[in-house]
Formats: structure tokens, sequence, C-alpha cells
């Protein structure tokens, strides 16, 4: 059974982002652990890739790091199964359409269906060449998230006609990367997308600070935090556990209050 619907249902939601085998996946399996404790509503795993397009410097240097340390899209499969056996944490994949095709496409969504990876994210892939992946996918109950960024436009509501499981919104131009202030098209991009579906809507790329996610989080559905977590696993390598787990529940707890305050002025 998919997972994301629950994933918004309760309000608000924190999506953190590592890079899989970053420093090594013993490391990336007890992070996974520990940041559902912290709050974490939904995981999202990058799967290391030597070419990762929409990605800055900082997940760039993780998805080396990654498979240096000797990363396989089966090794990554055969962490969730021992993943599985004690947490539920609904999880999706962020990767790039190469690794998906030469791992073989229905392989590939058969065990994302069978380790209970709940959603897949593939940057390179536009709305209008979603074809290679979305067969496989609906056929084994993984979402393909749909991407928009400012310069989606006129697509949005085309794009959004057809989402599934939750909109990822693009904050700003660009690779992923933190950033100082945060693009203010963002919501009116979220507004297009619910004037056409009625379907959750997370903000993603430069968001660090608890002010920037407790801001988001007024007009989204959930926030999503990477190069501010990958930043956390370089810094610390395999002693990272306890301080990433802190970062989530200090954003968890932002996107929280700025939930309660909302409830209190409505």
């Amino acid at each position: 059974m998919n997972k994301l619907a629950q994933v918004f249902a309760n309000g608000k939601s924190f999506i953190p982002f590592i890079t899989a085998g970053d420093p090594d996946l013993e490391v990336t399996e007890e992070l996974v652990y520990q940041m559902a404790a912290a709050g974490a509503d939904l995981i999202e795993l990058g799967i290391p890739f030597s070419d990762p397009v929409a990605e800055g410097a900082v997940i760039q240097a993780a998805d080396q790091r990654a498979l240096e340390s000797g990363t396989t899209t089966d090794k990554i499969f055969v962490m969730l199964n021992r993943i599985r056996r004690s947490c539920s944490v609904p999880i999706a994949f962020m990767t790039y359409v190469n690794p998906i095709v030469v791992y073989g496409t229905e392989r590939f969504m058969r065990n994302c269906q069978e380790v209970g990876v709940d959603a897949v994210i593939v940057p390179d892939v536009p709305y209008e060449e979603k074809g290679e992946l979305e067969p496989w996918a609906i056929k084994h109950n993984v979402h393909l998230i749909s991407m928009i960024a400012p310069t989606s436009r006129e697509r949005i509501r085309m794009i959004a006609g057809e989402a599934q499981g939750f909109v990822y919104c693009v904050s700003s131009l660009g690779v992923t990367g933190v950033r100082k202030e945060i693009g203010g098209d963002v919501a009116e991009m979220i507004k297009l997308v619910k004037e056409t579906k009625d379907i959750p809507c997370a903000i993603g790329f430069g968001i660090s600070t608890p002010e920037q996610a407790a801001m988001m989080a007024e007009f989204s559905d959930g926030v999503i935090v990477g190069s501010a977590i990958v930043k956390i696993v370089e810094k610390y390598g395999a002693a990272c556990v306890p301080h990433v787990a802190q970062y989530v529940r200090t954003m968890k707890d932002a996107i929280m209050k700025n939930t309660m305050n909302s409830f209190s002025k409505s």
C-alpha cells in the first residue's frame, strides 16, 4: 500500500533529503531511523549518480563520496529491505532517468514496490517525456512526482492536472543549494496548482533555516530540505546522525509552530 497520502494528512510536512551511501550505507540506514524518530514525514533518498544535473556542489560532492564508498542501486534496495522490518516512514527516491533505464525501468519500479518506496522524483524527465517511466510506476503503485518551477508558467496547470502524490515546487531557478533568500514566485505557482487540482504542494531548493521553513509552510503543504542536511553529513561524517536528527527536529518544530499559529488565527 502506498503511504504517500499520510504524509500530508496531519498538517504541514517536513521532508529531509540525504544521499544514500554518504558517507556509507550503514550511516544512511541509521539516519533514516533517526530522522523518522525526529519527526520527518517523508524521507527523500538520493541515488548517487555521476552526473546529477539538478544538483549544486554540495550534493554533487555527496554523490561522489557515495559512489566511492561502493554504493549501488542494488545495495540501496537491500538496505531498504532491512529498514522496512522496523520502520514504516514513507520514502521517495530522488534520481535521474539514466540510472533507472540502465537498471531496467520495470525492474526498478518493481523493486521500489517490494521494499516500500512510495514515490520517485526524476528531475531530468520533463512532463512531455514522463511516458518513459509512468506506465511502470503506475503498474507497481509508485507515484511519479511532478516538478514545477518558476519557468513552468503556462505549463503549470497542464502538469498539475496529471500530477500524483504531491507536486514538488522548485522555489528558485538553478540547481539545489542553500540560499539566503527564496524566490517569491512560489506562492503564485502553488495557487495555480491548487486551482487546477486538489493535491499537496511541497517546496524545495534553497531552504535551510527554521525561519525559511516556517515562511514556506505558510502557503505550502510541506517543506523539502536537502543541501543543508547534506552539509551536516559532510561536516561530521560517520558521527553525523545525532546532528542531523537534531536539525530535523528543529525544522519540524518550526513548521509545526507555524501550523499552530495559523490555526489560532483562523
